[in-house]
């Protein structure tokens, strides 16, 4: 009867559902009736009887709450057995939700027999017999389902597993707690699991590090593998060729063409496969002096990895060696000269060759003379060795810079009274800062004396102050003091030099003067020292002013 409803569903003409089909519907059940031999009902949606077989569809009730009815609603094949009130007999009732394949019909369609013709078509030892298969072929299906089930399962979840964890899904982990040969396959997959995510920590871990070294190592790294390609670069490297390693990993060596030198070292070091470290000089844009070294790479069993090259920026510690040799040489030569001086003049007293007391006098005042210059100048070498050895440890105090200049300028009056220079100092009164008083001090004392030797008779020497506005914390406010004279100025090709050790503009008249050569470079070490700047500005023939900015207090943390 099912059967025969899906047959009607796919060859029955049907209508849309409304007053007028009721006929139609009605007919045509009492022509299905006698085909197939089997009482037929259509039903809409909401229950009503639209055309029955055997009795007029508006003297029938609402089917909505028939048992067979409610099991189609449900997407089942609905059946019930009942008393018939219409034919007074027991009924085989069988009804289907059909929808027709344009839409116009969505209802029931249900088909209905007497049980004796149904006794009469099929016997109860055919019925028991078809029972008791089905029955056993039921129990046989579900009893296999459910050891399939037992044993796919638990594979399906360790299958998938497995395949997180080749995905580099380490955390996965077989959840069973089996006894049997499956639950120790899901043992033996977690602890494989556990071990290779221990080990992926340790590689990761190491590799943090390493790559953490390479970033911040002071010198550059390039490897190159055999085949020429790029393997390695860390960060110097990459600040040295004005590259970037990403856009050259994996790729040829030959592509880095922005430094020519380099390349030509790789070049050769590719083709001889030799260690070899040699300095060059580059220009980039500036002249800088590179330590290029390499350094071929081989395997254990002497197979050629490729070649490892190195650089290095040694440009400062050229410079400082060559300061280093410049410094010997200058305090060699400053030596010489008053040691030869006080020589020479003591000969020729000794040798009695100086009969005029005057003279044996003057000679004297210029041994005496020489050796007081000489006894500075060591002092000088020493003090600025240990200033820049940071051997001299500041003490800082509040310091009024007004009362200092003052105190200066007593020391300082008769020099600039014999030369007729007026020295003014307007520093506010109230203005202090840390420092360390004695090192300002000298700091002072060495530029006022510059500004007072280097100033012609009737000139003019003063000192300004002012607080820097620098727009942040009150802590970072610096002040900024001014050295200016109306002196004979400094040439604009000497300014950049004037701060190195022993460096005179005018060499004859700095000798004259007494000066060591030394003065100025300690001032800029103790300004350092200080946390401060220095800078100098100046025309010849018009005067010098020399700017000095030290912050007000020392951020000693």
């Amino acid at each position: 009867m099912s059967r025969e409803i899906d047959l009607l569903q796919s060859t029955f003409q049907f209508r849309a559902i409304d007053g007028s089909q009721g006929d139609y519907y009605s007919a045509q059940a009492r022509k299905l009736e006698q085909l197939m031999d089997s009482r037929v009902t259509f039903i809409s949606l909401d229950g009503r009887v639209i055309g029955d077989s055997e009795m007029a569809s508006s003297a029938m009730d609402n089917h909505l709450k028939r048992e067979e009815i409610i099991s189609a609603t449900k997407g089942d094949i609905g059946s019930s057995i009942r008393y018939s009130e219409s034919i007074r007999e027991n009924m085989l009732y069988v009804a289907k939700h059909v929808i027709s394949e344009d839409g116009s019909f969505d209802g029931y369609i249900r088909l209905s027999m007497s049980l004796k013709a149904v006794e009469r078509d099929l016997s109860k030892g055919w019925l028991m017999m078809a029972g008791g298969l089905l029955l056993l072929f039921l129990a046989a299906a579900l009893v296999s389902y459910r050891i399939s089930r037992g044993l796919t399962k638990p594979l399906e979840h360790i299958t998938l597993v497995a395949n997180r964890i080749s995905r580099l899904d380490y955390d996965a982990r077989v959840q069973l707690t089996r006894r049997d040969e499956i639950g120790q396959l899901g043992l033996a997959i977690n602890r494989m699991a556990g071990s290779l995510q221990e080990q992926m920590k340790v590689i990761r871990d190491n590799e943090d590090l390493l790559q953490s070294v390479l970033t911040n190592m002071v010198g550059g790294i390039l490897m190159v593998e055999a085949d020429g390609r790029v393997a390695l670069m860390n960060r110097e490297a990459e600040q040295f060729l004005h590259v970037e390693q990403d856009k050259f990993l994996g790729k040829s060596y030959l592509d880095l063409k922005r430094n020519h030198d380099f390349q030509q070292f790789m070049v050769e070091g590719m083709d001889t496969k030799e260690y070899l470290k040699e300095e060059r000089n580059v220009y980039d844009p500036e002249q800088r002096t590179l330590q290029f070294e390499r350094v071929p790479m081989f395997e254990d069993d002497g197979k050629y990895r490729g070649m490892l090259f190195l650089l290095q920026d040694v440009t400062e510690i050229r410079r400082l060696e060559t300061m280093r040799s410049q410094f010997v040489a200058n305090v060699s030569h400053e030596l010489k000269t008053p040691i030869a001086a006080v020589k020479g003049f003591a000969e020729t007293l000794l040798s009695g060759g100086v009969e005029d007391k005057e003279t044996e006098r003057s000679f004297l005042q210029i041994i005496y003379d020489e050796g007081d210059r000489l006894n500075r100048l060591i002092g000088d070498i020493l003090e600025l060795s240990k200033i820049e050895s940071k051997l001299v440890p500041l003490e800082y105090s509040p310091v009024q810079l007004k009362e200092l200049i003052d105190s200066l300028y007593e020391v300082l009056l008769p020099v600039a009274s014999r030369k007729s220079i007026m020295i003014s100092n307007n520093v506010p009164e109230h203005l202090f800062i840390e420092a360390d008083e004695d090192r300002l001090r000298q700091v002072f004392m060495n530029l006022l004396s510059n500004a007072i030797s280097y100033t012609l008779e009737g000139g003019r020497v003063k000192v300004e102050a002012e607080i820097v506005d620098s727009g942040e914390e009150q802590e970072d406010e610096r002040v900024r003091i001014s050295i200016s004279d109306t002196g004979i100025g400094i040439p604009k090709k000497d300014l950049p030099r004037i701060f190195e050790r022993f460096y005179r503009v005018d060499k004859a008249r700095s000798r004259s003067s007494g000066g060591t050569g030394l003065g100025l470079s300690i001032v800029k070490h103790l300004v350092d020292l200080h946390h401060g700047m220095i800078a100098v500005e100046s025309r010849v023939g018009e005067g010098t002013t020399f700017f000095i900015e030290l912050p007000i207090t020392q951020n000693l943390a």
